[in-house]
């Protein structure tokens, strides 16, 4: 069975451990459930990519960017829309970048999502935030070992002005910046000569909702032949905290589309 993996932003900053920047609860113990996977059935999996959320400290969406209407701070989990910031009521700190700004929020309202989510400050590169949690990135070096041969590594969000939750293209793309298209190369790498893709990683919410959503589209466009299998390892990934909602809706519509939703261990053993 030519199994793939396709594991999430399974960074420091997004573990329930002390120093991370936007924890999400459970997610520690999820990336050990991961390494455990992999450690048991290395034989079996014959690629692994991991995506790595990658930012300045300085982006649209994240605190440092904006300014309130007062001129203070903006508060983590505000929600901004292009109207805000007609109105006055959020400001980038940079006031060149408004027009360019409203014009991002504009194409996100066009694409139904009404506006955006402010964030702290995390996955900033080459920080410790940024490196993959630490019995995941042991297990990966003991994959790579075995197999002779490199984890793929993706970085995604450098561009700093759109979200980019999921891996294959950002929220709102700008047709001059090929790192914000659709990763069209990812995308058929994954997908060509694998029977299983099993995603995992963090958020269920966010970036692995984004992450699944596009993949499908781009498996929907492909015949049946070459569609692999796609599996949610449920327990191997959790929301933002008060997003939870989100992830449910996920897994909706996941099953409703075919998508397997298992637990690692029913996952391993499928693989036996």
């Amino acid at each position: 069975m030519r199994t793939q993996l396709l594991i999430i932003d399974p960074q420091n900053d997004f573990c329930d451990i002390e120093g991370a920047a936007l924890p999400v609860a459970g997610a520690n113990e999820d990336l050990k459930r991961l390494a455990g996977l992999i450690d048991s059935n290395a034989s079996r999996i014959g690629g692994i990519t991991v995506t790595l959320d990658s930012h300045a400290s300085v982006a649209v969406e994240r605190t440092t960017f904006w300014l309130g209407p007062d001129g203070q701070p903006v508060a983590p989990f505000s929600f901004i829309t292009a109207d805000d910031v007609r109105a006055g009521s959020y400001r980038p700190r940079d006031a060149r970048l408004t027009e360019q700004v409203i014009g991002m929020l504009e194409q996100l309202a066009a694409a139904g999502k009404a506006g955006m989510v402010v964030w702290p400050v995390h996955c900033v590169t080459g920080t410790w935030g940024h490196n993959i949690q630490g019995d995941l990135a042991r297990s990966l070096a003991a994959w790579e070992m075995a197999h002779q041969r490199a984890v793929t590594k993706v970085l995604k969000g450098e561009y700093p002005l759109s979200e980019h939750f999921g891996v294959f293209e950002a929220d709102a793309p700008v047709a001059s910046v090929p790192a914000t298209q659709f990763n069209t190369t990812l995308a058929t790498a994954l997908a060509d000569g694998a029977e299983v893709i099993a995603i995992a990683g963090q958020a269920s919410s966010h970036c692995v909702a984004a992450s699944y959503d596009q993949f499908m589209r781009f498996l929907g466009r492909r015949t049946p032949a070459a569609t692999p299998r796609v599996v949610l390892l449920r327990d191997c990934m959790s929301p933002v905290p008060g997003f939870e909602s989100l992830a449910d809706d996920l897994f909706d519509r996941a099953r409703a589309a075919g998508t397997e939703v298992m637990t690692v261990d029913e996952f391993a053993r499928s693989l036996v």
